[in-house]
């Protein structure tokens, strides 16, 4: 006589247990997010050939930067601490912006690409959620470029502390005096510091650009700009304001005012190619309305994301 088998006796419940607990031992967020690092290159390949840029303009400038250097030993060390700072503060803005361009452009891509290319019939019939699949897009822009530019920025401000370093000693100068003046770790830190603030601040932006992306069906640049474009031009055609022009201004640059104090308690202004650790204002910057704003706005974006992946046909 057959005995009946214990999949019959399996409650439904039980049946979507085992299924959960599989798909948790898979990992499926895990490996989604290492699909984004082996199909974007310019995730980290971006970030390096600027880095690469940035060596070799500092190395075709270490002649005369050596003798700028023995120029600025002479004045008072806060000014030396600037001076030795500022092609450490440039080869930080080239890769923040850098990895700014590339946050945006792989927002505008990440949705839009599988329909394009029809690969999205593909991941869909695996066992991986809409869900699953946008939230592994959107860490993209907001944790893993920041920490692949930090990485990249360190090694990059390394290499250039190691060639200047060898430069000095080369022309016969004292390379650990004049080094000693250079406050590269509070650099790196602030700049830590800088790209979490705006990670966290422009969350809503690359919330945006994901909705952008799944919707779309060609253009989608322009589509994520258009509409914003046309809401302020209708609104100062209609009212004579300029109110939605200025949400996008704040939304864009209002990271600074609340992230940083650019002045000092004598009301001596910072100049931005070193900002002490002691001007930060991490709490200021948490408490202000506009974060928070900002996370519902991204949670919004990408809800509407993660539907519209659900329902939307290959291209």
């Amino acid at each position: 006589m057959n005995t009946p088998s214990n999949g019959m006796h399996e409650s439904p419940i039980e049946s979507q247990a085992i299924v959960s607990a599989n798909m948790s031992g898979t990992r499926p967020f895990y490996w989604s997010v290492r699909r984004e690092l082996w199909e974007s290159r310019a995730i980290y390949l971006g970030p390096l050939v600027v880095a690469g840029l940035v060596i070799l303009g500092f190395v075709i400038s270490l002649v005369p930067s050596s003798k700028h250097t023995h120029a600025t030993s002479a004045y008072h060390p806060p000014t030396v601490s600037i001076e030795l700072a500022m092609p450490y503060a440039h080869a930080e803005w080239l890769l923040f912006i850098t990895a700014f361009l590339v946050a945006i452009f792989y927002s505008l891509d990440a949705l839009y690409s599988e329909r394009r290319d029809r690969s999205i019939l593909f991941w869909k019939s695996l066992p991986v959620s809409d869900l699953t699949t946008v939230l592994s897009k959107a860490v993209i822009p907001l944790v893993v470029i920041p920490v692949v530019t930090f990485a990249v920025t360190i090694a990059t401000q390394i290499a250039m502390l190691m060639l200047d370093t060898a430069a000095q000693l080369l022309s016969g100068a004292n390379a650990a005096a004049q080094w000693a003046h250079l406050p590269l770790l509070q650099m790196q830190l602030e700049f830590l510091y800088g790209l979490t603030v705006l990670s966290l601040w422009y969350a809503p932006i690359y919330g945006w650009l994901l909705l952008v992306s799944a919707w779309a069906r060609r253009t989608t640049f322009l589509w994520a700009v258009l509409p914003l474009l046309v809401i302020g031009f209708v609104e100062q055609l209609a009212f004579h304001t300029y109110h939605f022009a200025i949400f996008l201004k704040e939304r864009l640059f209002g990271f600074a005012e609340n992230a940083f104090a650019f002045l000092t308690p004598d009301g001596v202004p910072v100049d931005p190619h070193f900002i002490p650790l002691s001007q930060l204002t991490p709490g200021k910057f948490l408490s202000a309305p506009g974060l928070w704003l900002g996370f519902v706005f991204a949670a919004i974006f990408l809800a509407v994301a993660v539907r519209l992946r659900r329902y939307r046909e290959p291209i």
